[in-house]
């Protein structure tokens, strides 16, 4: 039981560090502009030199959208992972850590809906860049949304021996 409780709390911190990666760094979106590479992620448009993000109007919404609920998915996770060690120290024998899993699990909702939005509203707007592709933020937020649901589910049906 140890094992596995070690085991869940070294993956929670690695989601922890990941959303901090992902939300933090900006490389969402990776292409070549002139045989230099461009790459964008949530806060700035970086080409040699770094500056604000260029949006329209009316993506604007959006992209304040995707970027609280980012922040706000690390804001559960790091709350999550607080409350999984008080609840640790603190539970009787027998009793499940549901307040920690129904954390995690707002978590992982509010990563879905971020990288949804980002997903649709400006993966098809590269025009900026040739040959745009996903840059490894993007692919550690998918993971950190998977791994959020898995420590969410086991955080609810693991019960402390």
């Amino acid at each position: 039981m140890l094992v596995l409780l070690a085991g869940i709390f070294v993956v929670h911190i690695a989601t922890v560090i990941m959303l901090f990666v992902s939300t933090i760094a900006n490389v969402w979106m990776v292409g070549s502009s002139n045989f230099r590479t461009v790459s964008s992620g949530l806060w700035l448009l970086c080409n040699r030199t770094c500056e604000h993000l260029p949006v329209r109007g009316g993506e604007e919404a959006s992209l304040k959208a995707v970027q609280a609920f980012m922040i706000l998915s690390i804001i559960f996770s790091v709350f999550a992972l607080v409350m999984f060690i008080v609840q640790l120290f603190t539970l009787e024998k027998g009793k499940r850590f549901y307040i920690t899993g129904a954390i995690m699990l707002v978590c992982w909702m509010c990563i879905l809906i971020g990288v949804s939005i980002y997903t649709a509203r400006f993966t098809g707007n590269a025009a900026l860049f040739a040959n745009p592709h996903h840059g490894y933020c993007f692919i550690l937020a998918w993971i950190c949304f998977c791994f959020s649901f898995i420590i969410g589910i086991l955080y609810l049906v693991l019960r402390k021996k």
